[in-house]
């Protein structure tokens, strides 16, 4: 009686190592053994590797015996691409070795599906018809090319459909219970696989992305791991950035014991392909008995370190998991490159905002100074707020606090340019509103917008002068000492939307206890479902309700209360900068 089971396989790289298993499940319990199994095993699994490397899609195999010849056929759904004959470049040695050791063999092509087959036989041991299944697949009757079909199997009669669950959408099933890795290829390769994906993708450092590919392996598919990580721009040898062993006390053991030479993959082997590894003897590493695997983190033919893991009372890692070890380190690697990019575009965006920001103290003698600037985002590009506080050789203050238009490198380029150009027109004498003119002209050439509160402080008898312009900004806030809240400018044009506009100031005293404030959009727009802070004068009844606390008790407050507003983390910068005169009784330190 003939038997036939068949399943698919999708199209990744534990398809060849599912199609091993599945086959020899299958000959196994048709009794078939000796070089007509082992034939059978490895031309299947040299088929199924090159359809999915070459043809892309999912792979159906098909397994059939009668009267001691096996048949096989593995398909895909790529019928365009033809199959590559032996000796192609690119091409591995599949068919030649289909030809070598099939008896018949042949290739087929339909509208939608392209297959290779190939029949080997008679086998050493034929099977007795039993009528049995094979656990987990279907048994169905089908006769072989050239024989007749018994009873209901008649050519153009529908086989019974085949209803188990394909190998390696689940879990991978091991050939037998007996089998010494059967906890290994159980479980669940492809679920690992995600998860290990989504974790390692949340992490912006390598070292913990090295930790986390340890305790990911560890004790699920070895005993111990350990991850070496490269960067040729800093080191000409790898660093043992992290190492895991499944009893915590012995991690330093393993540690001193691979802390000598880096592992180096043999010269045969490919870039990201798991090889075995002689590992030093040693009490966490087995004391030489075990087996362990390498493979280079690469990305792009780029190497960034090396994963090992060991396992002991094995003499050699099983094929299905050394699969299983490549598509990890594939995933490890690319997670290390994403870290590292991130950490240099922390490191620019740091240089970035020391290079645009003042790197002077931010005070102003005579006056309770405090300032908060936060951008937004850890890590994130140099925010587009930017702050400056400026003494003229006249004893003059000059002060600015300003928002661009935008984020990322583009807004860094118009804070680069605002700064500079505030500071050169206050020294050459322009007023503020002259000051503003000529801004407006360079930030319009930059085809950007920018916000600004730009003022001018002058001291006498105790009392603070104090002339400012908004441009699109929102407006300033002056508090006095008897806690009422008063706007202290007037509403002008965005910097940057016209080049022919004339900006003004407003000038008005601060006396001892007045405090003025000046925020970003970050403050008065930060949301929370619809509300805005700023909504129904937010910021001015939070603002007076400060009454009595100096500068930084000021800033800390309206800090939290912005914090405070919505569960999230602000999503634009945070900039607040307050002056306040001192009472005449309170002592303030001159710069």
């Amino acid at each position: 009686m003939p038997h036939t089971v068949r399943t698919e396989l999708p199209p990744n790289a534990l398809a060849a190592a599912a199609a091993r298993g599945f086959t020899r499940a299958a000959l196994g319990r048709w009794n078939v053994g000796g070089d007509s199994a082992d034939d059978t095993v490895l031309l299947v699994s040299e088929l199924v590797t090159n359809a999915v490397v070459h043809a892309g899609t999912s792979v159906e195999l098909e397994c059939r015996y009668a009267a001691g010849v096996v048949y096989a056929e593995v398909a895909d759904r790529h019928p365009a691409r033809r199959v590559a004959a032996h000796g192609e470049e690119g091409h591995g040695l599949g068919l030649r070795l289909v030809g070598a050791l099939a008896k018949e063999w042949g290739i087929s092509y339909r509208r939608d599906r392209k297959s290779v087959w190939f029949q080997l036989g008679p086998a050493p041991h034929p099977l007795a018809a039993t009528g049995e299944a094979i656990p987990g697949e279907a048994l169905t009757d089908e006769a072989l090319p050239g024989q007749a079909l018994p009873g209901d199997a008649l050519p153009g009669n529908p086989l019974p459909e085949d209803t188990s669950p394909p190998p390696c959408a689940e879990p991978l099933t091991a050939p037998s219970a007996s089998h010494p890795y059967r906890e290994w290829t159980n479980s669940g390769a492809l679920s690992f696989l995600a998860e290990a994906s989504d974790l390692l993708a949340g992490h912006t450092d390598e070292d913990k992305v090295a930790s986390l590919a340890g305790q990911l392996m560890v004790p699920r598919f070895a005993d111990w791991c350990a991850v070496w990580l490269w960067d040729g721009e800093r080191s000409r040898l790898p660093r043992l950035a992290r190492v895991w062993h499944a009893q915590e006390s012995r991690i330093e053991e393993l540690r001193a014991e691979l802390a000598g030479e880096p592992p180096v993959a043999a010269s045969h082997v490919l870039p990201g392909q798991a090889a075995p590894w002689q590992r030093p003897a040693g009490p966490a590493t087995g004391s030489g008995s075990g087996a362990a695997v390498l493979c280079d983190l690469v990305v792009g033919g780029r190497p960034v370190g090396t994963l090992v893991i060991g396992r002991t009372g094995l003499l050699r890692i099983p094929d299905e998991v050394m699969g299983l070890v490549e598509d990890f380190a594939r995933r490890v690697a690319l997670a290390v490159l994403s870290a590292r990019r991130y950490t240099l575009q922390a490191n620019i965006s740091q240089i970035l905002q020391r290079g645009l920001l003042p790197s002077e103290e931010m005070h102003v003698p005579g006056l309770d100074t405090a300032l908060v600037y936060e951008p937004a985002g850890e890590g994130a590009w140099a925010g587009g707020d930017f702050y400056d506080l400026l003494r003229l050789p006249d004893g003059r203050w000059r002060f600015a606090l300003g928002d661009v238009c935008g984020n990322g490198p583009e807004a860094a380029v118009v804070t680069g340019l605002a700064r500079p150009v505030l500071r050169l027109l206050a020294r050459e004498g322009h007023s503020v509103p002259e000051t503003l003119d000529r801004l407006n002209r360079e930030v319009g050439e930059q085809a950007r917008f920018l916000s600004v509160v730009y003022g001018e402080l002058a001291f006498r008898d105790g009392l603070v002068d104090c002339t400012l312009a908004c441009a699109g900004h929102p407006l300033p806030l002056v508090r006095d000492a008897s806690g009422a809240v008063r706007t202290a400018a007037a509403p002008q044009l965005l910097l940057g939307v016209a080049q022919q506009v004339g900006y003004e100031c407003q000038s008005f005293t601060l006396h001892p206890g007045d405090t003025l404030l000046c925020v970003t959009d970050g403050v008065t727009e930060r949301r929370s479902g619809r509300r805005l802070f700023d909504d129904g004068d937010g910021l001015a009844t939070r603002f007076a309700d400060c009454a009595g606390l100096d500068a930084a008790g000021t800033a800390d407050r309206l800090r939290r209360a912005v914090y405070a507003f919505a569960a999230d983390l602000p999503a634009d910068d945070l900039a607040m900068l307050v002056l306040r005169v001192p009472e005449r009784t309170e002592a303030v330190r001159d710069g």
